[in-house]
């Protein structure tokens, strides 16, 4: 994720005025705790003019639950046969979530023209940035979805993806958000399944108290092999937005991380908490 995925007020929209018809209620209207909080989706003329001008070619087009914002209709198939005729081809496919503006997975869709991308983001400017971007360089082998990503990863077909990266993830510094964090064990079973074997799930934060919530979900796991080949000292007792001074005094352990990202360009991002002093925690684990 991005410096656009940080907590917002709450939404205020109002509750639904009982004398209007409703959706019949589905089981699968249960969604667990959401890893984002919606902000306005308001685009300047120049986001407007780039989501016109470029929604209709590189922005996917998916089914939702009728009163769910953002959701993927469960009964949809993120299949390699939806996935040819996307992209016009059957060459291996990256998926990112929280994708900000674009500037990481439009590099690599310029870098590596055999390989389909997906950007997945759930705040309107991020999209119609990605969007500008895309036209801008005409890549063909983008393309940008307005979802929330587990909801994707749920319909998404045994094998499909040849990699998944979530970079820079919103970290929920305050210890009763923790549980909002994206990477968690649920989206983890998602993850591995879409993934084909030996594929890979990628992950950067810049933000300790993260790593060594990624290491907590991730390193158990039976399904996953953490290929990491840097030994990194960090605190085994989780810290929060007010005692994060406290860190270094607390127990610490090995863990092992990986090399950065060589297809994860710099961004303006990345580049601030590096600026801050801040060191980034890479980690790329495999599917078994």
């Amino acid at each position: 994720m991005n410096d656009s995925m940080t907590a917002a007020p709450a939404d205020n929209t109002p509750q639904n005025d009982e004398t209007t018809p409703q959706p019949a209620e589905r089981p699968y209207e249960h969604r667990e705790l959401m890893s984002f909080v919606r902000r306005s989706s308001r685009l300047d003329k120049r986001l407007q003019k780039a989501w016109d001008n470029y929604a209709g070619t590189y922005l996917l087009d998916l089914p939702q639950v009728g009163g769910r914002e953002l959701s993927v209709d469960p009964d949809f198939h993120f299949d390699r046969a939806f996935a040819e005729r996307t992209w016009g081809n059957g060459n291996p496919l990256i998926v990112e979530i929280g994708t900000g503006q674009g500037e990481n997975i439009v590099a690599a869709a310029q870098n590596n023209p055999e390989t389909n991308f997906l950007a997945l983001e759930v705040y309107r400017p991020g999209v119609a940035h990605a969007l500008l971007k895309a036209g801008k360089y005409e890549l063909s082998n983008l393309r940008v979805a307005e979802v929330n990503a587990p909801d994707l990863m749920k319909v998404c077909e045994t094998g499909l993806l040849e990699e998944v990266w979530t970079f820079f993830p919103d970290p929920w510094p305050k210890t009763r958000h923790h549980k909002r964090r994206i990477v968690q064990d649920a989206l983890a079973v998602d993850v591995h399944r879409a993934l084909r074997r030996g594929g890979l799930w990628r992950i950067a934060t810049d933000i300790e108290d993260y790593a060594l919530h990624v290491h907590e979900v991730m390193d158990g796991r039976d399904d996953f092999e953490n290929t990491g080949t840097i030994t990194v000292s960090l605190p085994t007792e989780h810290v929060s937005k007010g005692t994060a001074d406290t860190a270094a005094s607390l127990p610490h352990a090995d863990f092992s991380e990986s090399e950065r990202f060589d297809g994860r360009v710099l961004t303006n991002f990345e580049k601030k908490g590096i600026d801050a002093g801040r060191v980034i925690h890479d980690f790329a684990y495999r599917a078994k």
